[in-house]
């Protein structure tokens, strides 16, 4: 049992060192092809809405939205990419985490370590960070109506600020997934801040409606439900990665360029 289990783990660890180098070939690829599969989708979301059946006036100010939605990932990546190229992945930034017993490697080390990559967990993190694009925009087309110019106050006001919010958070997911892939020292940091961004950003939301004038209860409800969901899903994904990120000697290897002291 024991070596069966052995082998099934270096089975797992063969397949995850996989995923990155594949990723790092098909990333853009995918985030290219995102961008239009969303485009198509939000498209079949404005026709489906009876405001524009004899109104076409108005898509370009309901289309703008969508368009900040569906590019904002394939420019995180891309301007993520482009920051750091490869010649410079390696290099060594400022350590904030200071659990545990570390010792400091040479530049010339680093990229020969057994450990250097994100493999193992870090793989599935990756995956998860695009998941998360994909999931927060897809709620967005299935929770928010399209809404143009000659909708209430409150409703453009809020279809604007949900937007607004899935196209900042897919930009700084994607960023952070580029820091990631291309083993960029900033990456737990940027993580970070993207998590603290995306809860701030709803509690701003959630302050504003409270403060939108003629906003139905029968909508406050439900948009006080999503917002409260995208905060727990920021926390648990915090408190799910955050130990693996300040202790795990892959990630302090790869984006701290140490190893342990022992």
């Amino acid at each position: 049992m024991a070596n069966f289990l052995v082998r099934y783990r270096e089975k797992l660890m063969r397949r995850s060192e996989a995923i990155p180098p594949a990723l790092e070939r098909i990333a853009l690829a995918l985030a290219i092809g995102w961008a239009g599969v969303f485009f198509l989708f939000a498209s079949l979301r404005i026709l489906a809405s009876p405001r524009f059946a004899n109104d076409s006036s108005q898509w370009l100010g309901v289309l703008l939205p969508y368009a900040a939605i569906a590019l904002a990932p394939l420019a995180g990546f891309v301007i993520g990419e482009a920051a750091f190229p490869r010649g410079h992945r390696t290099d060594r930034s400022l350590a904030l985490s200071r659990w545990g017993r570390w010792r400091q490697l040479r530049i010339g080390e680093v990229r020969l370590h057994r450990l250097f990559g994100p493999a193992g967990f870090m793989a599935s993190l990756l995956v998860g960070l695009l998941l998360n694009v994909v999931i927060r925009s897809g709620e967005f087309l299935l929770s928010i109506p399209a809404l143009a110019s000659d909708a209430p106050a409150w409703a453009r006001e809020l279809f604007l600020l949900m937007a607004a919010d899935v196209a900042v958070m897919g930009f700084f997911y994607m960023v952070s997934f580029a820091f990631a892939l291309r083993s960029v020292t900033l990456f737990p940091r940027m993580l970070a801040f993207t998590w603290l961004l995306d809860v701030a950003i709803q509690l701003l939301i959630a302050q504003r409606i409270g403060a939108m004038p003629g906003l139905p209860a029968e909508v406050a409800a439900p948009l006080a439900d999503l917002l409260r969901g995208n905060i727990q899903k920021v926390l648990i994904s915090a408190f799910v990665w955050l130990p693996y990120l300040i202790l795990s000697e892959r990630v302090n290897v790869t984006y701290r360029h140490r190893t342990r002291a022992d």
